[in-house]
């Protein structure tokens, strides 16, 4: 098959959730023997010197990447008060690659595109008008989900009425594009029975994440232990509404002695204020890592704070092919098949965390079984072989 895949930022290098699945999801199709092209916004955030496709994948796939400014402005959010739609959505259209797109398509007929999310559904018009191809949309989010639950969180009745107002505009767009697709693909049966629920009638399949596990090699005698570790982009508001709440809940825990272990923090576009958080041999703010296997490796326990949220945490499949013991919400673990207790530490609450924290760094035998069990898990149903065979049944279903 021809395969395009369309995305709003380029996933090159493999730093986060949806680069990590993009990039998988190219290098299985291509392992199994079909034609791949990528067509990727790079936004000026994500401009890294770097991002041409891994050794592995250069030369063997058609990629374009077109440079976009989605710089959030003060004048660009008060405008866009007066509009129906978010600006989180509006600041990715470029007609630019708009003409990009439709003279790829001109020159190429392909059998599937998959659009990688909603950010990318803004070109769903052109595409349509100037292919055959089935259109695939993945929901890497149901994003009006995290809006929503953004805004059950705030106190400050201004804050939660401009969330909940996002909230509403980004569900009717998002449920006017879901109408167009041919079929979706989600990685949870929370969200197939969520955008089922919408009344639409396209084919939805879950298609888990998948990882290559060769590249997950855990190595004991290089973890300190105890240790506890936080790892995620806190430009995504959950994940930085998630550790702000443990470190403002557990500050004191850690810096005075009740919970006697190092916490780490590391992760793209930390904000400067969480400098303030930074205790002297107690709590670490990292920023950005060189290599996020190698601090996970580094490290014992993965705390998984959500609490607003969607879709799959790769973080967590990725800390569970490296055989860490997670503690996490059963948001944050959402979509994942984890027992409570076997592979996984499921806390919702503060007394919940607090206890689930002081069994781990007390008793390193049993984080080292939680931990073989989880890999256990990502073995079975997350190698991306096995997925990427699911994937492509999918798309032939759908021709």
């Amino acid at each position: 098959m021809k395969i395009l895949i369309l995305t709003h930022r380029v996933p090159f290098p493999q730093n986060g959730g949806y680069a990590i699945v993009v990039s998988n999801t190219i290098k299985g199709l291509v392992s199994s023997g079909h034609e791949v092209s990528l067509v990727a916004l790079n936004a000026k955030k994500n401009n890294h010197e770097n991002h041409l496709p891994d050794d592995d994948l250069v030369g063997k796939i058609k990629y374009r990447a077109y440079d976009i400014d989605t710089t959030v402005t003060l004048f660009g959010v008060a405008l866009n008060l007066f509009s129906k739609t978010s600006f989180n959505i509006d600041r990715y259209y470029d007609p630019g690659f708009e003409r990009l797109l439709i003279g790829e398509l001109r020159n190429t007929a392909y059998d599937i595109i998959q659009f990688e999310g909603l950010l990318v559904s803004l070109y769903l018009s052109a595409v349509r008008k100037h292919s055959r191809a089935k259109l695939i949309y993945r929901a890497h989010n149901i994003e009006n989900q995290i809006w929503e639950r953004l805004s059950q969180q705030k106190v400050d009745p201004f804050k939660k009425s401009y969330l909940r107002m996002h909230a509403r505009r980004i569900k009717n767009y998002e449920l006017e594009q879901l109408t167009k697709f041919d079929a979706i693909a989600v990685f949870t049966q929370q969200d197939k029975t969520t955008i089922q629920g919408y009344g639409i009638k396209a084919p939805v399949e879950i298609i888990p994440v998948g990882l290559r596990l060769e590249k997950y090699v855990p190595d004991y005698s290089k973890t300190e232990f105890p240790s506890l570790f936080f790892l995620g982009s806190l430009d995504w508001l959950p994940n930085r509404e998630g550790i702000e709440w443990f470190l403002d809940n557990f500050f004191k825990d850690l810096t005075e002695g009740d919970l006697p272990v190092r916490l780490y923090v590391a992760g793209n576009d930390i904000p400067d204020r969480f400098d303030d958080y930074e205790a002297l041999g107690k709590i670490f703010i990292q920023g950005e890592v060189d290599d996020a296997l190698e601090f996970v490796n580094s490290k014992a326990i993965m705390i998984v704070p959500l609490l607003s949220a969607g879709g799959m945490r790769v973080k967590i499949v990725e800390g569970m092919a490296m055989q860490k013991c997670i503690i996490s919400t059963s948001l944050g673990a959402e979509g994942i098949n984890v027992k409570n207790g076997s592979n996984i530490l499921i806390a919702n609450n503060h007394e919940e965390f607090f206890d689930a924290m002081q069994r781990c760094i007390t008793d390193e035998e049993y984080c080292k079984h939680v931990g073989r069990n989880a890999r256990r898990l990502i073995e079975k149903e997350h190698d991306i072989k096995v997925v990427t065979e699911h994937l492509v049944r999918f798309y032939e279903s759908c021709l």
